[in-house]
């Protein structure tokens, strides 16, 4: 992932992976409710290539981006490709992001990566199309969430505490998720899907979690290609995609100019 918004290592990434079902069951009361009855549709389109980022602002000083994975290395050595799907200020307002804030299960598998993370082969990413998030729009909303979400990481990590310490940081961690909850309750909903894509597959079999996904790869159009040094590897790459980002708005939201919207019901 992108260093300037996301800094987690390899390491950190394997070691949370043994959370996903606590903070499953911890997000599992986790609603969304729309701001009004009506929305603001727009929908964003674009393409990236593995490594390059793309962003559209969508207005008032919100930018959605579509960031580069950090290079990091795999459990197999090999490393990791995609992109994140990240929905900033227009001068970056660091780690995490609105999107990110407002789209549980944190620090596990999520639809805003788009990537060979937490054992997902190349094709089971593309199979899992559409995804569907939330986000904040609100700056001021950005800058709580961001201060209360690292409180849940130290829970994950738990590692070095004593049992004081860590029910007290458990305690801390489920009043901030539950202020996050009610920060979110008028987040926006956004969804992105995959038109189009290129590849290098994994040789590996699919996660027992992603064989839905794998199932599904064949629904978007996508290209095999080589690897980048031409071996095979369990996760694969993905190097391309052309994709559409649709956004529901508020309907007050002001859009930039030649942004072209739809006025319709806000999805949930």
């Amino acid at each position: 992932m992108n260093k300037g918004f996301f800094s987690w290592s390899s390491d950190a990434r394997r070691g949370l992976r043994g959370t996903v079902c606590a903070l499953l069951l911890l997000s599992a009361g986790f609603c969304f409710a729309a701001a009004a009855q009506s929305c603001r549709k727009v929908e964003l389109r674009g393409e990236v290539r593995a490594g390059q980022e793309w962003r559209a602002a969508f207005g008032e000083g919100w930018v959605f981006r579509v960031l580069p994975i950090q290079p990091a290395k795999g459990p197999a050595g090999e490393t990791y490709s995609g992109w994140d799907l990240v929905v900033d200020r227009e001068q970056p307002a660091g780690f995490p992001d609105a999107l990110l804030l407002a789209t549980p299960p944190y620090n596990s598998i999520n639809e805003h990566e788009v990537g060979t993370t937490f054992g997902l082969r190349a094709q089971d990413a593309l199979g899992w199309n559409p995804r569907s998030f939330h986000f904040l729009t609100s700056p001021e909303a950005l800058r709580v969430g961001q201060a209360l979400f690292p409180s849940l990481l130290q829970r994950s990590s738990g590692a070095g505490t004593s049992r004081q310490d860590s029910a007290a940081q458990a305690s801390l961690a489920q009043s901030n998720l539950e202020r996050l909850m009610a920060l979110s309750k008028q987040a926006a909903a956004g969804q992105f899907r995959i038109l189009d894509a290129r590849l290098a597959p994994g040789v590996s079999d699919a996660a027992p979690f992603a064989q839905n996904w794998a199932l599904l790869a064949d629904h978007t159009p996508h290209t095999f290609e080589p690897s980048a040094n031409s071996r095979s590897t369990p996760l694969g790459e993905l190097h391309w995609m052309r994709f559409s980002i649709t956004l529901w708005l508020p309907e007050g939201w002001k859009t930039p100019p030649g942004l072209l919207t739809e006025r319709g019901a806000c999805a949930k």
